[in-house]
């Protein structure tokens, strides 16, 4: 039996040891995770690209979380993993050259494929924010896609 100094000795170094865990490793969590199918990509030439933005990010280069994947002509399947749970709108684009950017031709027209969550309508610009996004929860969740394109041919080729 432990007399009361060695009884708090043991509960102050229990203590600290607690103290020197990373945040959240007393309770584990499941890793989030968000599954892209982005349909009719056209072509094997180049990856495809999709970033998931909050509303600050939509529509700018530095949305954190992302995912490439090498294009295959059909479907791409992309995951994202660690979002936080929230409100999020997912931009991607067949990136054909890989030149990490989207080829733009006059007007500011997409010369590579672009898709957005919920196939956002692209009328006479990029869509808005409130037509892209959607609730992430955590946890795992999927969403599917289509890519567009403006110029050349639209989805795979025939065989």
């Amino acid at each position: 039996m432990l007399d009361s100094k060695a009884a708090m000795a043991v509960t102050i170094g229990a203590g600290l040891m607690l103290s020197c865990l990373p945040v959240g490793a007393a309770r584990s969590t499941p890793q989030s995770e968000l599954t892209i199918r982005i349909t009719n990509i056209r072509n094997a030439q180049g990856e495809v690209r999709a970033e998931v933005c909050p509303q600050a990010s939509f529509l700018r280069d530095d949305c954190r979380y992302a995912a490439s994947a090498p294009a295959r002509p059909g479907v791409a399947l992309l995951t994202v993993r660690g979002i936080p749970p929230g409100r999020y709108a997912v931009q991607a684009f067949h990136d054909e050259n890989g030149n990490h950017r989207v080829d733009r031709a006059l007007f500011g027209i997409p010369r590579e494929g672009v898709a957005f969550s919920n196939d956002a309508p692209i009328r006479f610009g990029p869509p808005k924010w409130a037509d892209a996004a959607f609730a992430f929860t955590g946890g795992e969740q999927a969403i599917q896609m289509k890519a567009r394109y403006f110029m050349g041919p639209s989805g795979p080729a025939l065989r």
